[in-house]
């Protein structure tokens, strides 16, 4: 009888053994798959982030070269800053820009500024052109810089 016994502990022991081993191997699949997953993330969010890069330079490019006008250009650089996030953090850097693109943010587009009154949309480009013509060569400054922007390291 106790011969059987320690059979019987040696098969649970033998048994609970390789499942263990079994958790362990299907832990270290799934921590090699969520690795791998958040390397192609990366890859990915990384690409992202190089296009809209790519991006900004374009409008600015097209700025200088006038193919783009100011309001324009800012409005589509600051957004796509904010969608990178890094609005605050360079906008120390391109401060005539940011200054425009702070007055004109929230301004209405396309249907939404066919809805106004006349007045309204007067007022507004009133508020536009007066701020281009103030900032227009610090705004064409900024657009050369951002024209060769490099992202920097983030700590």
């Amino acid at each position: 009888m106790s011969t059987a016994i320690i059979i019987l502990g040696f098969i649970i022991i033998v048994a609970l053994s390789s499942y263990a081993t079994f958790l362990i191997l299907k832990l270290k699949q799934q921590k090699k798959r969520q690795q791998a997953e958040q390397a192609e993330r990366e890859v990915t969010a990384n690409a992202k982030r190089a296009q809209v890069l790519d991006d900004i330079r374009y409008i600015a490019t097209a700025m200088i070269e006038d193919r783009c006008e100011i309001s324009e250009g800012v409005v589509r650089i600051g957004r796509l800053f904010e969608i990178l996030s890094l609005s605050e953090r360079v906008a120390p850097d391109y401060p005539s820009l940011f200054k425009h693109f702070e007055l004109i943010k929230n301004h209405p587009i396309m249907d939404a500024r066919q809805a106004l009154p006349k007045q309204e949309r007067m007022k507004l480009d009133l508020i536009r052109m007066k701020s281009e013509a103030a900032l227009e060569q610090g705004i064409s400054d900024d657009a050369k810089k951002l024209a060769d922007y490099q992202a920097k390291a983030m700590h």
